[in-house]
């Protein structure tokens, strides 16, 4: 096997999910959803709006608790401990130091208004990881150049466009140096013109062996960057396969369906 950059073997499974549920009250909007994702690969997840993907994702950092199943990111269980066979919920701060070895980029760029763009990225590395402030500075600029803002170091977000905001966002997650990099429909905020800039950085990190899963709307992204694809719906998933298999030989009504208006 090969070595990929966060010197995990290529093929080793840096996401599992077995028999996730999730339910808000009544509505259960995950139904036992099985899915894995190995070290170095892309995996695009699709879907209809209300499906449950972003859930999903979500649920891969505890952002939403899970309510059945197992759920393991870069080796470790999600939120929780196992002891006797059962899971308990680990502590706020436990949670926290968890997700170390995760990052994920919004839908929002929710980044600090009152932080200017080196601050943003340094804040995490020198506050959770106690990276010294001259190491994380060094990083925070050798991100900066990979997605073309270094000339934007000392600006505030509120200068920035859209696409200049998400490729910070980008930056300061990868600047945790994470085994996982997780996307929320990274581009849906973004006007058309300016999603491109976006997409370019993450196809530079799927290159460099990045190992990502994406809740996407852009199915020219998933099918020249995945490597998998899995098509949600109505909180199950329908299909997965290649992006070749999916987007040409869907093998579900439902896919069908839905890949059949997507090429209109």
């Amino acid at each position: 096997m090969t070595t990929n950059k966060t010197g995990v073997e290529n093929g080793a499974l840096a996401v599992v999910a077995e028999g996730v549920r999730k339910r808000y009250g009544p509505l259960e909007v995950l139904k036992g959803i099985d899915f894995d994702v190995s070290y170095g690969k892309v995996a695009c997840i699709l879907g209809p709006s209300g499906s449950g993907k972003s859930t999903f994702l979500r649920c891969m950092n505890h952002l939403e608790r899970i309510d059945g199943g197992r759920l393991s990111v870069a080796g470790k269980l999600v939120g929780y401990r196992e002891r006797n066979g059962k899971l308990y919920e680990l502590r706020p701060n436990e949670i926290a130091k968890t997700r170390i070895d995760i990052g994920m980029v919004f839908q929002s760029f929710n980044l600090f208004p009152h932080m200017t763009v080196l601050q943003n990225i340094i804040e995490a590395p020198v506050g959770v990881k106690n990276v010294s402030r001259a190491e994380a500075i060094d990083y925070a600029m050798v991100l900066l150049r990979k997605v073309g803002l270094a000339h934007k170091r000392d600006a505030y977000p509120r200068t920035l466009s859209g696409g200049q905001q998400q490729r910070v966002a980008i930056a300061r997650a990868l600047a945790m140096r994470p085994k996982v990099m997780l996307f929320d429909e990274p581009t849906s905020a973004l006007d058309p013109e300016l999603v491109g800039e976006v997409l370019g950085v993450m196809k530079e990190l799927a290159n460099e062996g990045m190992t990502m899963v994406v809740v996407t709307h852009e199915m020219g992204f998933a099918r020249e960057v995945a490597d998998t694809v899995t098509f949600m719906d109505g909180g199950y998933i329908v299909e997965q396969g290649s992006p070749e298999a999916i987007f040409n030989s869907p093998q579900t009504e439902r896919a069908q369906a839905f890949f059949g208006k997507v090429r209109r």
